[in-house]
């Protein structure tokens, strides 16, 4: 039962909610996340959307600003399809990495779902997109925005003036390759300012309306036949070209004979974007589990202060444990490891072994056990991990046993599986090494590189699949994608797996050999 005149305490009280209420719950969140907590965020702007437009933003990788394509439509009217039916649900919220920070709230939610999704959204979030150091080095919250504003206006220009269906199959070719257009070693430059947008648009008409096509014509050098003078020259165009190239794409864009200006910019377009969700792949575990502990701390805190109802802390205790369940492995709705049960499971972690240690914390985790400073050492965390190394340095021996995790070793050749590791002081080392290989997206992506290329020569395309633990590309979508590159480049383009290891060619491919659909 609620004390008699703690109603008056109350932020809200039933399902219903106004502007007023959200401003004011809005407030009482904030004094948390940033007196105790000590979050640190970028300006919020809350917009409340229906569920058509949560569909939409769906369909549109949950950018508020982005550019048509069939590929949109179709994923919407799938979305719509699954809501109607009742068989999947909305997202209470989105989030936007950018400054301010843009947060749509469900105008169906109720209100304590509001306070739950304003705290997860709007300050775990938003913590996170500004202080990792993944998003501060290679995203610009600043700029996103206005970018993604240029970007829309310029592919509606360019569908006007080239036609819808010639930009549409720019836009397939570079949308199939943006696992492959992104910078994961070097940091990409930043986002141009708007007057400088203004003078690449000016100068890109100014290309189309002088560019000759003759060039083309000229016929090809052919080169020596001393093999010396065959290497130095391969190894001559390959410094000049700065190869290996990770980032195809940017490849493409800088270097392919066949487009036109507004063709380059269109796969700068879709780079830059690829680009901007580089980092959230990367930190999925951590992001939302930093989003989900900053949401539980503030609702408790703000239910120990009586600002909200018993009714309303289980509403949202009842969203919060659906978010964070962990199906087991034999049912039917296992998905793999739910990114928000695991970051908020080590997250509790951490701060019971700064304040409660155990012995065996302290052998694994002398640095912070028992030093009560859970906020800072988060803080911290936050700041300086991605998923993969977060996992390699805080998955605790307590929370490997509470998971049920064990290491299988399957090899190909065997007709059997292996446990290889179990709960003991080996077993969990080799545990949580495997685990957070698991999300290294490095190791576990496709590493597909420019090798070379002779501009001056039959300006045929090499490409090279460092090909890692014996896994090969699947062959529908590799030739599918090769002939996409072949569209961007004009020429042919061939496809070598070489292991990683020792060096092998393991398979070869090549547009010449593929027939046109």
């Amino acid at each position: 039962m609620m004390r008699e005149g703690a109603s008056s305490n109350l932020l809200f009280q039933g399902s219903d909610w106004n502007f007023e209420t959200l401003a004011r719950t809005y407030d009482a969140i904030e004094t948390i996340a940033l007196d105790e907590l000590g979050l640190e965020v970028y300006p919020n702007q809350l917009e409340i959307i229906s569920s058509e437009q949560m569909l939409d933003a769906y369909s549109s990788v949950g950018m508020p600003l982005m550019y048509q394509h069939w590929s949109f439509g179709k994923r919407f009217v799938f979305e719509d399809h699954l809501y109607r039916k009742g068989r999947r649900g909305l997202a209470y919220e989105l989030v936007i990495n950018s400054n301010p920070c843009i947060t749509y709230l469900m105008e169906e939610n109720t209100m304590a779902m509001q306070a739950l999704v304003t705290a997860h959204a709007a300050f775990g979030h938003n913590h996170f997109f500004k202080n990792n150091y993944l998003f501060r080095q290679w995203t610009d919250a600043s700029a996103i925005l206005s970018y993604m504003e240029f970007a829309k206006k310029y592919i509606a220009k360019c569908e006007e003036r080239h036609g819808t269906t010639a930009v549409e199959a720019m836009l397939d070719s570079a949308h199939a390759l943006m696992d492959q257009g992104v910078f994961r070693y070097r940091r990409p430059p930043r986002l141009s300012s708007e007057k400088e947008r203004e003078r690449t648009r000016e100068r890109l008409e100014y290309e189309e309306q002088t560019y000759s096509d003759l060039w083309r014509t000229l016929p090809p050098t052919t080169e020596g036949s001393d093999p010396k003078e065959v290497e130095r020259a391969v190894s001559e165009r390959k410094k000049a070209l700065n190869l290996p190239e990770e980032n195809l794409l940017y490849f493409l864009e800088k270097t392919s004979l066949i487009l036109e200006p507004w063709q380059r910019e269109i796969l700068r377009i879709v780079r830059v974007i690829a680009q901007y969700f580089y980092p959230q792949r990367q930190t999925k575990v951590m992001n939302e589990g930093c989003a989900t502990f900053v949401h539980y701390t503030i609702m408790n805190r703000l239910f120990d202060q009586g600002k909200i109802s018993e009714g309303a802390m289980l509403e949202v205790l009842q969203s919060h444990t659906n978010v964070v369940s962990q199906p087991g492995f034999d049912d039917p709705r296992f998905p793999g490891i739910n990114p928000y049960a695991l970051g908020f499971a080590m997250m509790q972690e951490i701060e019971r072994i700064c304040v409660d240690p155990t012995p065996e914390d302290r052998d694994w985790f002398p640095e912070i056990a028992g030093t009560g400073n859970w906020r800072e050492t988060l803080l911290d965390a936050w700041a300086n991990h991605r998923d993969e190394s977060f996992i390699l340095q805080y998955l605790s021996p307590a929370l490997i046993r509470k998971f049920r995790l064990f290491l299988l070793t399957d090899e190909a050749d065997d007709n059997y599986c292996e446990v290889a590791s179990i709960h003991n002081e080996r077993g969990y080392e080799a545990i949580r090494t495997a685990l957070a290989r698991s999300y290294d997206i490095g190791a576990n992506q496709p590493d597909i590189q420019v090798m070379d290329v002779d501009l001056l020569g039959d300006r045929h395309l090499r490409l090279q699949h460092n090909v890692k633990n014996g896994v090969l590309l699947e062959e529908d979508s590799r030739d599918a994608t090769l002939r996409h590159v072949r569209h961007l480049w004009g020429y042919e383009v061939s496809l070598a797996g070489v292991d990683s290891e020792t060096g092998e060619t393991l398979y070869e491919c090549s547009t010449a050999d593929l027939s046109e659909d």
